[in-house]
């Protein structure tokens, strides 16, 4: 009988501890598409190694973690950068909190950002300096690619330039 109670007793501590353990909740994320709020958010230009591009709205995208925490990227017109930094820089990410892409940490702050052939995405700090290198995974099952977008992800959202992405998530 003392068996009986003790499995009894530590069954139902067992089942208390469960429900009082916090549970694994998934990022609350709302990826903002509409026209008029991107032009609310996005920059009109951004700033990178000296020389200020346009931003394209039509390749921008904005993510909400929260109530507070944006990130926000674009593709930037390069014509009037070098080919050495145009061949290597095509947009920006804005982050207003840590974050991770893939699995690196990515501080709060303003980088240029290029998605190389071979399946890798740079991040670059605004004087043209690499501070990260995230391999990208090719989405086969994108039916209408665009040049950059964004979608929501189970652990966050990815980041796509045509149907190479990489993961965002808050960090």
């Amino acid at each position: 009988m003392k068996l009986k109670s003790k499995i009894v007793v530590l069954s139902l501590l067992l089942f208390i501890a469960a429900l009082a353990a916090p549970a694994q909740k998934k990022p609350d994320v709302e990826v903002i598409s509409d026209r008029d709020q991107l032009k609310a958010i996005v920059p009109a230009s951004f700033y990178f190694a000296g020389l200020s591009g346009g931003t394209q709205i039509r390749n921008s995208a904005v993510a909400k973690f929260g109530e507070k925490r944006f990130v926000i990227s674009g593709l930037v017109d390069v014509s009037g950068y070098s080919t050495e930094i145009s061949g290597v820089y095509e947009g920006f990410l804005i982050t207003d909190s840590p974050i991770k892409i893939g699995d690196k940490n990515l501080e709060l702050g303003a980088y240029g950002i290029g998605f190389a052939q071979k399946g890798e995405l740079n991040v670059f700090d605004i004087s043209g300096k690499k501070v990260l290198t995230v391999g990208t995974t090719k989405d086969p099952g994108m039916r209408r690619p665009r040049p950059l977008m964004m979608t929501s992800d189970a652990g966050g959202v990815r980041l796509y330039k045509g149907r190479d992405y990489v993961l965002i998530s808050p960090n």
